[in-house]
């Protein structure tokens, strides 16, 4: 044999499934077979390597060092044959492109322009999941995700460049005269999000401007400060990205323009060789459509 020390090949579909979700059950769900099968396998492929890889617990299951390595290799090489396989078959893909993005962008800016996807790329179903910071392409399902780089990207993911990110007070068109004096904001309350709390302190050092808040709120979620901003709670600091729309419909307006802050936005996707056909097609829609979110940067301009 050419590889003395290969374990049964159909051993290793269900190893790697039961390492990366730590659990049996889950691995048989996802392989569409019983727990007992996945567990026949796993003791076959022990009894092969002469060593346990799993640590069992009442209520657990741990991969060892020795279990962890092994997958990992094992991961490789089926992510490779995957690709291989995508590059040489004629048949199209099966199932919606799982799309993760930021809830607020998703919310505020993808979401309006799911018409215009339709349209520009009739082959491409997209499934939507709201969620931010690191990704786990396989253990979430996802193809691809939109982030701010504003934490590692997962080692070995493939990262496109959409936009840059800027920021700038908006309220709402009543409420600026009186709450936009000397050059600075005077007198307004203040919108803070809990997702990004130092929002007002990185524009007041990046454009040298005061701020003389009436009071200050924090709310839980960017979307919900630009909610309470149309409803004229106060003033909030919005991406560019997210009000975009509330500007050109003038239910919102940013006196000061927006400054960039040194971040940006990435479609991130798994970096394996052979990529569907249809994330290709779902990054370029993407990169044409934020193209407009990366000028603008007039008091009050909309793009």
């Amino acid at each position: 044999m050419r590889w003395p020390a290969l374990p049964p090949p159909n051993t290793l579909l269900p190893f790697e499934a039961t390492v990366r979700h730590a659990s049996m059950t889950a691995a048989a769900r996802e392989l569409h077979v019983t727990h007992g099968a996945v567990s026949r396998q796993i003791k076959n492929l022990e009894h092969a390597l002469g060593v346990p890889l799993f640590e069992r617990g009442t209520r657990s299951l741990r991969p060892t060092p020795q279990a962890r390595q092994l997958a990992a290799v094992v991961r490789d090489a089926l992510d490779q044959i995957d690709g291989a396989a995508r590059q040489i078959s004629r048949r199209a893909p099966a199932g919606p492109l799982t799309l993760s993005c930021e809830p607020t962008l998703l919310m505020r800016w993808l979401i309006p322009r799911l018409p215009d996807l339709t349209a520009s790329v009739p082959d491409v179903t997209v499934h939507l999941s709201a969620g931010g910071g690191p990704v786990a392409f396989d253990r979430d399902g996802i193809d691809l995700a939109i982030r701010r780089d504003d934490f590692p990207f997962p080692a070995g993911a493939g990262a496109t460049r959409l936009f840059a990110e800027r920021i700038g007070p908006v309220c709402r068109p009543d409420l600026a005269p009186e709450l936009i004096a000397d050059g600075g904001v005077t007198g307004a309350v203040l919108l803070h999000s809990a997702t990004r709390p130092g929002a007002w302190d990185d524009w007041r050092s990046r454009t040298g401007r005061t701020v003389v808040p009436a009071g200050q709120q924090t709310l839980e979620h960017f979307y919900l400060t630009l909610q309470a901003a149309v409803a004229g709670v106060g003033v909030a600091i919005a991406p560019y990205a997210v009000v975009r729309d509330d500007l050109a419909r003038g239910q919102l307006v940013a006196p000061f323009g927006f400054v960039a802050d040194g971040t940006s936005y990435h479609v991130l996707g798994p970096g394996q060789p052979g990529r569907d056909a249809r994330v290709e097609a779902l990054t370029s829609w993407l990169r044409a459509r934020t193209a407009a979110l990366g000028a603008g940067t007039d008091a009050g301009s909309i793009p």
